[in-house]
């Protein structure tokens, strides 16, 4: 989702009152043609694909076999569960922006099916999941780091560390989009190296014997699958990367929609080919308590530790550019929240094309809970981050398969095709339903921090509500 500002500001309002009621849902948009091009859109189905597939696949795969090899090889019946999900997510929004094709994915949608509130919320939870997420991913390059830097054990060694993972790229986010694009494009081309190496490879020396049980933690199959689920929807966060990028997409009403697929799927591949191979490759118990699966299955792979240290190098420049991209991210979701006076005015000023103030609010929250969460240990800290992020992911998912629903429900014929009816309820309704089974697995202390992020925005919507409705009618926000 590396989108520029400027097409951020492209997120529009809804039609209707110049200050609708925050608890009504705004009056649908008159029927009229799409919105023109906007200036600047370029991006074709190849690059949008790209777009998805890229942000999808970050730092967090280089984790991923660890944090969920206690659940046993049921996760991998849940990687398969998850991308038929992901999947269904991704037509529904590309439903979505096939018939609103504006930038701001989850937000727009949200916003204009139920109103300001239901906006905001989508708005502040997606914000919540790019800042917990560089959090999450800080805390996985410390696991990388620790190959090529014995650093384990030491705690304050491991903050320090963590810390510079976040601000490094924030200072590159500051100095403006050039830089941010120049550590992206060296970035993305690094990533791949690692994960073709362990999943094309890794296949190869593949021993059934690594392999650990079934049901790893004696939960029944189910209840395991649903728990590794939830920490592997990190993997997926992403899909929507098209929706958000829709004012620069060309033609979004047919582009979002096939990008989105085509990124997701391509991306389970990659997923399914690398957990997979990382689990043949690295005996089932030491990869339980691996901080860096990737570099212990290359070492497995070819014997001593230089294997091992490449991959490490590679997957700290991944997780670079990951936190770098999301960074970025961090600071655009609140820009366009901004923009419509649902977020702090601060929030929406940008310089060099950065939206700088976001940058820091979100890099400095990321750093007091990657702090907060180093208590339990780094893997129990990323382990805690995912669960986190899973929930606040699934809310503005919850709410876009919500309006999808809505429309179809109102019969809104200038948005819902009339010929799929059936076929986009069905697919709307497993959306969702996948959506709520995927909070379920969350479980209850990631629910727990979750609700807490998500209710104390309730304070900024009333603060920002209040002032606007203080304010002369037509006054800016």
């Amino acid at each position: 989702m590396q989108t520029s500002p400027a097409a951020t500001r492209q997120a529009t309002r809804p039609s209707g009152p110049a200050d609708p009621d925050p608890v009504t849902p705004a009056p649908a948009p008159a029927p009229g043609p799409a919105p023109a091009p906007a200036k600047g859109r370029r991006f074709g189905l190849a690059t949008a694909t790209a777009l998805v597939m890229g942000n999808i696949i970050g730092g967090g795969i280089f984790m991923i076999p660890a944090a969920v090899a206690p659940f046993g090889t049921v996760s991998l019946l849940a990687f398969v569960v998850l991308t038929v999900g992901a999947i269904a997510l991704a037509l529904v929004f590309g439903q979505l922006a096939r018939r609103n094709p504006r930038t701001g994915g989850p937000y727009v949608y949200a916003r204009e099916a139920f109103g300001d509130f239901a906006g905001f919320l989508s708005a502040w939870s997606y914000w919540i999941t790019t800042w917990v997420s560089n959090a999450a991913l800080a805390v996985a390059a410390v696991g990388y780091l620790d190959v090529l830097v014995p650093i384990g054990h030491n705690r304050v060694l491991e903050i320090t560390a963590a810390l510079a993972f976040q601000w490094l790229p924030a200072l590159a986010n500051l100095a403006g989009t050039r830089f941010v694009g120049a550590v992206q494009l060296v970035s993305t081309v690094l990533k791949f190296i690692p994960l073709l190496l362990v999943s094309v490879g890794g296949l190869f020396f593949f021993d059934p014997k690594n392999i650990g049980p079934f049901d790893g933690n004696g939960q029944g199959w189910m209840g395991g699958m649903t728990a590794a689920a939830a920490i592997l929807l990190f993997s997926y966060l992403g899909v929507e990367s098209a929706a958000m990028s829709a004012g620069q997409v060309r033609d979004p009403e047919r582009n979002v929609g096939r990008a989105s697929v085509l990124g997701t799927s391509g991306a389970a591949v990659v997923y399914l080919l690398g957990t997979l191979a990382v689990f043949g490759t690295v005996a089932h118990q030491r990869l339980v308590t691996s901080s860096a699966p990737f570099s212990d299955a290359m070492n497995a792979m070819f014997g001593g530790t230089w294997g091992g240290t490449v991959i490490a190098v590679a997957a700290l420049i991944s997780m670079t550019g990951a936190l770098n991209g999301w960074t970025l991210l961090a600071a655009q979701a609140p820009y366009a929240a901004a923009e419509d006076g649902l977020f702090p005015a601060a929030f929406g000023k940008e310089k060099r094309g950065v939206p700088t103030f976001g940058v820091v609010v979100s890099v400095a929250l990321a750093s007091v809970l990657t702090i907060a969460n180093f208590a339990s240990g780094a893997k129990g800290a990323f382990d805690t981050l995912v669960l986190v992020t899973t929930f606040t992911a699934v809310v503005p998912y919850l709410l876009s398969t919500a309006a999808q629903l809505y429309w179809l429900v109102r019969g809104a014929t200038d948005r819902v095709d009339g010929g799929h009816l059936v076929r986009d309820a069905v697919l709307g309704l497993g959306a969702f339903a996948f959506s709520l089974w995927l909070l379920a697995g969350a479980g209850y202390a990631a629910v727990y921090q979750g609700v807490l992020f998500l209710f104390a925005g309730i304070l900024v919507y009333v603060w920002q509500a209040g002032r606007r409705r203080a304010q002369p009618e037509g006054a800016a926000h």
